[in-house]
Protein backbone atom coordinates (compact mmCIF):
# COMPACT_ATOMS: atom_id res chain seq x y z
CA UNK A 1 0.00 0.00 0.00
CA UNK A 2 1.15 3.48 -1.01
CA UNK A 3 0.36 6.87 0.11
CA UNK A 4 0.20 10.28 -1.43
CA UNK A 5 0.33 13.43 0.17
CA UNK A 6 -1.42 16.11 -1.58
CA UNK A 7 -0.82 19.86 -0.18
CA UNK A 8 -3.75 22.46 -1.50
CA UNK A 9 -2.77 25.56 0.54
CA UNK A 10 -2.87 29.34 -0.23
CA UNK A 11 -5.19 32.44 0.20
CA UNK A 12 -8.60 32.39 1.30
CA UNK A 13 -11.42 32.25 -0.86
CA UNK A 14 -8.86 31.43 -3.68
CA UNK A 15 -10.81 28.01 -4.54
CA UNK A 16 -9.12 25.45 -2.67
CA UNK A 17 -12.15 23.30 -1.23
CA UNK A 18 -13.79 23.13 -4.68
CA UNK A 19 -10.72 21.96 -6.17
CA UNK A 20 -10.16 19.44 -3.84
CA UNK A 21 -13.66 18.18 -4.13
CA UNK A 22 -13.79 18.05 -8.00
CA UNK A 23 -9.76 16.42 -7.64
CA UNK A 24 -11.29 13.89 -5.28
CA UNK A 25 -14.21 13.26 -7.83
CA UNK A 26 -11.78 12.07 -10.43
CA UNK A 27 -8.97 10.35 -8.38
CA UNK A 28 -9.29 6.87 -7.00
CA UNK A 29 -9.44 6.06 -3.28
CA UNK A 30 -9.13 9.97 -2.37
CA UNK A 31 -9.98 11.60 0.61
CA UNK A 32 -9.92 15.00 1.68
CA UNK A 33 -9.13 16.87 5.40
CA UNK A 34 -9.71 20.40 5.38
CA UNK A 35 -8.09 22.85 8.15
CA UNK A 36 -11.10 24.72 8.95
CA UNK A 37 -11.84 21.78 11.15
CA UNK A 38 -9.36 22.56 13.23
CA UNK A 39 -9.78 26.01 14.58
CA UNK A 40 -10.42 26.67 18.19
CA UNK A 41 -13.62 27.50 19.60
CA UNK A 42 -14.19 31.47 19.38
CA UNK A 43 -13.05 31.48 23.18
CA UNK A 44 -10.00 30.71 22.79
CA UNK A 45 -8.78 32.81 19.90
CA UNK A 46 -7.09 35.93 20.76
CA UNK A 47 -8.35 39.63 20.31
CA UNK A 48 -5.90 42.00 19.43
CA UNK A 49 -5.92 45.55 20.31
CA UNK A 50 -8.30 46.89 17.86
CA UNK A 51 -11.03 44.31 18.57
CA UNK A 52 -10.23 41.56 15.60
CA UNK A 53 -10.04 37.68 16.55
CA UNK A 54 -7.03 36.80 15.25
CA UNK A 55 -8.13 33.23 13.13
CA UNK A 56 -5.77 33.99 9.94
CA UNK A 57 -2.67 32.68 12.31
CA UNK A 58 -1.57 29.14 13.13
CA UNK A 59 -2.23 29.71 17.59
CA UNK A 60 -6.25 29.50 16.27
CA UNK A 61 -6.02 25.87 14.78
CA UNK A 62 -5.37 22.61 16.65
CA UNK A 63 -2.42 22.37 14.13
CA UNK A 64 -0.99 18.74 16.81
CA UNK A 65 -4.55 17.21 15.94
CA UNK A 66 -4.74 18.41 12.24
CA UNK A 67 -1.04 16.34 12.51
CA UNK A 68 -1.81 13.52 14.18
CA UNK A 69 -5.25 13.23 12.03
CA UNK A 70 -2.63 13.00 8.80
CA UNK A 71 -0.83 10.82 10.13
CA UNK A 72 -3.55 8.29 11.28
CA UNK A 73 -4.62 8.61 7.88
CA UNK A 74 -1.52 7.79 6.13
CA UNK A 75 -1.11 4.81 8.47
CA UNK A 76 -4.77 2.80 7.73
CA UNK A 77 -6.40 4.97 4.68
CA UNK A 78 -8.32 1.92 3.60
CA UNK A 79 -10.20 2.25 6.96
CA UNK A 80 -10.90 5.89 6.29
CA UNK A 81 -14.51 5.04 4.41
CA UNK A 82 -12.50 6.37 1.38
CA UNK A 83 -14.38 4.88 -1.64
CA UNK A 84 -12.43 2.18 -3.01
CA UNK A 85 -14.08 2.08 -6.97
CA UNK A 86 -12.34 4.30 -9.28
CA UNK A 87 -14.11 6.82 -10.85
CA UNK A 88 -12.38 6.79 -14.24
CA UNK A 89 -10.20 4.30 -15.99
CA UNK A 90 -7.08 6.59 -15.92
CA UNK A 91 -5.66 4.90 -13.18
CA UNK A 92 -5.22 0.76 -13.67
CA UNK A 93 -2.78 -1.10 -11.35
CA UNK A 94 -3.69 1.95 -8.22
CA UNK A 95 -5.69 -0.31 -6.20
CA UNK A 96 -3.27 -0.14 -3.91
CA UNK A 97 -2.52 3.26 -3.78
CA UNK A 98 -4.11 6.10 -1.29
CA UNK A 99 -4.04 10.06 -2.25
CA UNK A 100 -5.07 12.52 0.94
CA UNK A 101 -5.61 15.96 0.07
CA UNK A 102 -5.07 18.28 2.86
CA UNK A 103 -6.50 21.96 2.13
CA UNK A 104 -6.52 25.01 3.67
CA UNK A 105 -5.05 28.59 4.13
CA UNK A 106 -1.96 28.14 6.52
CA UNK A 107 -0.63 24.02 5.47
CA UNK A 108 3.46 25.03 5.11
CA UNK A 109 4.25 27.41 7.82
CA UNK A 110 4.44 24.47 10.75
CA UNK A 111 7.32 22.42 10.79
CA UNK A 112 5.63 19.18 11.29
CA UNK A 113 3.67 19.22 8.30
CA UNK A 114 6.34 19.87 5.91
CA UNK A 115 7.76 16.07 6.55
CA UNK A 116 4.26 14.69 4.92
CA UNK A 117 4.17 16.57 2.11
CA UNK A 118 4.54 14.78 -1.42
CA UNK A 119 2.92 18.00 -3.52
CA UNK A 120 2.53 21.24 -2.39
CA UNK A 121 -0.13 23.48 -4.41
CA UNK A 122 -0.47 27.21 -3.24
CA UNK A 123 -3.35 29.36 -4.44
CA UNK A 124 -2.68 32.85 -5.08
CA UNK A 125 -5.16 35.87 -6.28
CA UNK A 126 -5.05 39.47 -6.51
CA UNK A 127 -5.82 41.94 -3.64
CA UNK A 128 -9.30 43.51 -4.99
CA UNK A 129 -10.50 40.02 -6.23
CA UNK A 130 -9.87 37.90 -3.13
CA UNK A 131 -11.81 40.98 -0.73
CA UNK A 132 -14.32 41.22 -3.59
CA UNK A 133 -14.66 37.03 -3.29
CA UNK A 134 -14.68 37.05 0.75
CA UNK A 135 -17.28 40.21 0.90
CA UNK A 136 -19.46 37.70 -0.89
CA UNK A 137 -18.95 34.81 2.24
CA UNK A 138 -20.74 34.39 5.18
CA UNK A 139 -18.69 33.46 8.41
CA UNK A 140 -18.79 32.67 11.70
CA UNK A 141 -17.90 34.79 13.54
CA UNK A 142 -18.79 37.75 10.76
CA UNK A 143 -16.16 40.01 9.39
CA UNK A 144 -16.26 43.04 11.21
CA UNK A 145 -15.59 46.05 9.28
CA UNK A 146 -11.69 46.71 8.23
CA UNK A 147 -11.18 43.04 9.45
CA UNK A 148 -9.75 42.00 5.47
CA UNK A 149 -7.56 44.84 5.13
CA UNK A 150 -6.57 44.72 9.18
CA UNK A 151 -5.81 41.06 9.51
CA UNK A 152 -6.85 38.97 6.48
CA UNK A 153 -5.16 39.92 4.32
CA UNK A 154 -1.56 40.94 6.08
CA UNK A 155 -1.43 37.84 7.58
CA UNK A 156 -1.72 36.31 4.21
CA UNK A 157 1.16 38.49 2.74
CA UNK A 158 2.58 37.22 6.06
CA UNK A 159 2.99 33.17 5.61
CA UNK A 160 3.43 33.88 1.94
CA UNK A 161 6.55 35.62 2.37
CA UNK A 162 8.05 32.58 4.70
CA UNK A 163 7.45 30.42 2.11
CA UNK A 164 8.96 31.99 -0.51
CA UNK A 165 12.03 33.07 1.99
CA UNK A 166 11.86 29.09 2.44
CA UNK A 167 14.25 27.65 -0.33
CA UNK A 168 14.44 24.63 0.62
CA UNK A 169 10.36 24.29 0.02
CA UNK A 170 9.26 23.11 -3.13
CA UNK A 171 5.67 24.65 -3.81
CA UNK A 172 3.72 25.26 -7.14
CA UNK A 173 2.14 28.23 -7.23
CA UNK A 174 -1.58 28.34 -8.87
CA UNK A 175 -3.36 31.50 -10.10
CA UNK A 176 -6.16 31.43 -8.70
CA UNK A 177 -8.09 33.93 -10.58
CA UNK A 178 -7.66 30.86 -13.77
CA UNK A 179 -10.75 29.05 -14.39
CA UNK A 180 -11.60 26.19 -12.59
CA UNK A 181 -11.28 23.39 -15.21
CA UNK A 182 -7.49 24.87 -15.86
CA UNK A 183 -6.71 24.85 -12.28
CA UNK A 184 -8.22 20.84 -11.83
CA UNK A 185 -6.61 19.83 -15.53
CA UNK A 186 -3.38 21.44 -13.95
CA UNK A 187 -3.17 19.66 -10.27
CA UNK A 188 -5.20 16.57 -11.67
CA UNK A 189 -2.36 15.49 -14.27
CA UNK A 190 0.76 16.15 -11.95
CA UNK A 191 -1.18 13.74 -9.88
CA UNK A 192 -1.24 10.98 -12.22
CA UNK A 193 2.76 11.41 -12.77
CA UNK A 194 2.99 10.88 -9.13
CA UNK A 195 0.59 8.43 -9.11
CA UNK A 196 2.69 6.81 -12.07
CA UNK A 197 6.12 7.87 -10.54
CA UNK A 198 4.74 5.41 -7.37
CA UNK A 199 3.64 2.30 -9.34
CA UNK A 200 7.39 2.09 -11.36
Amino acid sequence: MKVLVIGLGGVTNGGKTTLAEKLKNMLPNCDIISQDDFFKPESEVETDERGFKLYDVLDALYMDEMVTSIRNWMKNPASSGVVTEEPQKTCDNLKNVYILIVEGFLLYNYEPLNKLWNRRYFLTLPYEECKRRRSTRVYQPADTPGYFDGHVWPMYLKYKNELEENASMQVDYLDGTKSQEELLSHVYSDIIKELKKLRE
